[in-house]
């Protein structure tokens, strides 16, 4: 393994231990004193890469982690607020478990008040595309910040298209499934302790427009913060309803924005998507949801997967038993 639940030292907002154990080039992105150019090397043939896409609470991150292990896979974040450290409740990051068993890259990374443009993430995905690539490893770009991804794959500076092939999976959920799951959702990040980790992160200067405090969740609760300490409990409890309320209905909001994008991708500007309609599962639970998830999330999706690296004679290790 390459070391993922090990304790980050962050130089100019990177990881320095991220960097040099994971992503071989990010060290001098972090220092500003070259930009990888990854579209001057010779190609053959144009490489594979898989991505997923989705709005928030969708089930990306298992649909990953699942396909990560059917494959020599390793994941790329493309969400704008799991690329920082910290926050991880919040921000719905996957476990240090499962980090550790299946590498990941730009994956709480970066320090909360460090700046992440869309360029620099663009630059960093390549960077650690072309890594897991010289490996002979797939990788597989995971995440809800649409943008990002467009900038990667249509970006003219970025020759993406014509350098790799790629395969687009889109889950989606109907919108009144979706939204209820969001609320559920959020009272569990409660049940997990957010409280808490948002208390340790509350900073009453801090900029709401930058770093991580962008993330849903965080300019929420600031009136509850910091006012706390002087008001009465049931008065305090009231402030910590009004914000959830209202991180529920920004997350809600965030989700119709995201399929919102994610639509005008495929119908306006012609991406070739994979639609995973996985509504059932959000409809069941237990046993019922993971076999649900299974006839209509991983099966099909391991499906296209195959027929998209056994194209034009792709050849890929595959772990046995999947």
């Amino acid at each position: 393994m390459y070391g993922f639940c090990t304790p980050m030292v962050h130089v100019n907002g990177i990881s320095k231990l991220q960097a040099k154990k994971n992503y071989p080039s990010l060290d001098m992105l972090a220092g500003g004193q070259k930009k990888v150019e990854v579209n001057n090397v010779p190609q053959k043939h144009r490489e594979k890469v898989v991505i997923i896409m989705g709005a928030t609470g969708t089930g990306k991150s298992k649909l990953s982690m699942y396909l990560a292990k059917c494959y020599e896979a390793e994941l790329i974040n493309s969400d704008k607020m799991q690329v920082y450290e910290g926050l991880d409740i919040v921000t719905n990051k996957v476990t240090e478990a499962e980090q550790c068993e299946v590498p990941h890259h730009l994956l709480g990374i970066l320090d909360p008040y460090a700046d992440f443009a869309v360029e620099r993430f663009c630059e960093m995905a390549l960077v650690s595309i072309e890594s897991i690539l010289s490996r002979g490893r797939l990788p597989i770009i995971v995440g809800g910040s649409n943008t990002y991804i467009e900038a990667l794959i249509d970006g003219e500076e970025y020759k993406f298209r014509s350098k790799y092939d790629c395969c687009f999976l889109w889950v989606d959920v109907s919108l009144a499934e979706h939204q209820s799951f969001l609320s559920i959702r959020v009272d569990q990040m409660v049940e997990n302790g957010m409280e808490e980790e948002l208390r340790k992160m509350f900073d009453p200067n801090v900029d709401y427009s930058k770093g991580i405090f962008r993330s849903i969740g965080v300019p929420e609760f600031d009136q509850y913060f910091r006012t706390e300490p002087h008001l009465e409990k049931e008065t305090r409890k009231k402030l910590f309803r009004k914000g959830l309320s209202e991180m529920k209905e920004n997350t809600c909001q965030l989700a119709r924005r995201q399929q919102e994008k994610i639509h005008r991708l495929k119908d306006v500007k012609g991406w070739d998507m994979h639609r995973l309609d996985a509504t059932e599962v959000f409809r069941k639970q237990g046993k019922e949801a993971e076999g649900a998830w299974k006839d209509l999330v991983a099966t099909p999706s391991k499906r296209i997967v195959d027929q998209f690296l056994n194209k034009a004679g792709h050849q890929l290790a595959r772990v046995s038993g999947h």
